[in-house]
């Protein structure tokens, strides 16, 4: 069964509870793109839309959680140009898995392992939290192997890699880069047992060619909430 997580791309705080409102009691496991108008040039919570510091006092006050943390998880998608920055607010907001963008740090695997030494790794620590790195189309695979070699510890780096299915990363509802599907097999035909997300213009019309070059995690935003029956569409990705 592959992990299908819905996208979520909050304009406020109060359209963040919606669209996790929406997928309540269907998923445990949700996507928050966090766009920060510098990395990309759109913008999301909290970066807008939230003029009562929602995000500030999840993170500082303890009264105030997460939006549904008792009924799902989230991990939050780091388009941002202070990445480690924001990956540390995030974990401390709860996230169970935070993704880093490669091209947005030059200094992204110094940052890895600054968060690996702080949080740990998911089994071996009570504050664990899964760690994943995004590469854009263009972007060479090579750049993986320094993250996806076995370190002192026999573990990776990283937890999973997402390949974004698109250009113009930040936005829902573009066009899929096929190129992606020879990427995602020579992955993993090199990586066999790595965990391989694709986001960005996952759709109905090729969510199973993505499974079957070797993809094992979606992210799809417009294809599930713009759908008449989102949980049918949860489950239709899902079973294959």
């Amino acid at each position: 069964m592959t992990q299908v997580l819905p996208a979520i791309i909050a304009t406020s705080y109060e359209d963040l509870c919606d669209k996790m409102s929406v997928v309540k009691g269907i998923v445990d496991l949700v996507q928050i793109d966090v766009c920060d108008g510098k990395f990309v040039p759109s913008e999301t919570w909290p970066y807008i839309g939230d003029e009562e510091n929602h995000f500030e006092k999840i993170i500082t006050e303890e009264q105030e959680g997460f939006p549904f943390w008792k009924d799902m998880y989230f991990e939050a998608d780091l388009m941002v140009s202070n990445p480690k920055e924001s990956a540390e607010k995030w974990i401390l907001a709860g996230a169970k898995a935070v993704v880093l963008h490669f091209e947005s740090s030059p200094n992204i695997f110094e940052i890895i392992k600054e968060l690996r030494n702080k949080y740990g790794y998911v089994n071996d620590s009570v504050a664990g939290v899964e760690i994943g790195v995004a590469i854009n189309v263009d972007t060479s695979d090579d750049v993986l192997d320094q993250l996806l070699k076995l370190n002192e510890n026999g573990k990776n780096s990283i937890d999973f890699v997402q390949f974004m299915g698109i250009d113009k990363i930040g936005y829902q509802g573009q066009k899929f880069d096929e190129k992606d599907y020879q990427k995602i097999k020579e992955l993993r035909k090199k990586y066999p047992s790595i965990i391989i997300s694709v986001d960005g213009g996952v759709n109905f019309d090729n969510y199973k060619d993505l499974v079957k070059a070797g993809a094992n995690k979606l992210i799809s935003g417009s294809a599930i909430y713009e759908s008449e029956n989102i949980k049918k569409a949860w489950e239709d990705m899902s079973e294959n």
